[in-house]
């Protein structure tokens, strides 16, 4: 049995431990153009009414997550994964600047709010 092919091309390196992957940004977002990246992580807590297993809240999260893709997010169920009727979801992502940062902010708080078969129960944002 051959061992599995390592990535190949830039942006890949080999660590200390695992292979693991670098990124550049793009130069209008580093510190010499004058400005920074933006990182925003919002955390939604969801009822999902009328949820009476496990898999029945899986199917929402994974159509959430499906809808929340489209915005360039990274998305993770972030808590409450053993509750049938209740999850705490959170999204992550890069902007150039605070007014980018509120955009999607919105886009993505307006797609939870719509969501099919969750209930927005509360909701958290951190920047840095």
């Amino acid at each position: 049995m051959t061992p599995p092919r390592e990535p190949e091309g830039p942006g890949w390196r080999r660590g200390s431990g695992p292979i693991s992957a670098t990124a550049t940004a793009p130069r209008s977002w580093s510190a010499d153009a004058g400005g920074g990246v933006v990182v925003t992580v919002g955390t939604w807590e969801l009822e999902i009414p009328g949820s009476r297993s496990l898999k029945e809240k899986r199917s929402v999260l994974r159509s959430l997550k499906d809808r929340l893709s489209a915005l360039n997010v990274s998305v993770v169920e972030s808590g409450l994964q053993e509750s049938r009727d209740r999850t705490r979801v959170s999204v992550a992502f890069l902007a150039a600047h605070n007014a980018q940062a509120d955009s999607v902010l919105e886009a993505v708080d307006g797609r939870i709010a719509d969501s099919r078969g969750a209930r927005v129960v509360g909701r958290s944002t951190d920047r840095c």
